[in-house]
């Protein structure tokens, strides 16, 4: 699975996720995003982002449940088997 996949499976869900406007406002692009499976069969995608000087002030991460198709929080609790 990678970010363009998740992209596509949460354009219902989460149709402003990824957005350019969105993106373009915390300096980031489609590439930026790094995707990692977890344990309990989600996956975290996270990216930097960035001010208008391309200075790092933190991080987007959420996590993308490919049970219903929707990106969680952090701290959501998990609804996928791990043995998925």
């Amino acid at each position: 699975m990678n970010i363009y996949d998740i992209k596509r499976l949460t354009q219902h869900t989460s149709p402003n996720y990824f957005s350019a406007k969105n993106m373009r406002f915390f300096g980031q692009t489609m590439r930026s995003f790094s995707v990692r499976k977890q344990p309990d069969g989600r996956y975290r995608i996270s990216a930097p982002m960035r001010d208008g000087n391309g200075r790092m002030i933190g991080e987007s991460v959420k996590y993308f449940n490919p049970i219903n198709n929707e990106l969680e929080s952090e701290h959501a609790k998990p609804t996928v088997e791990a043995n998925i």
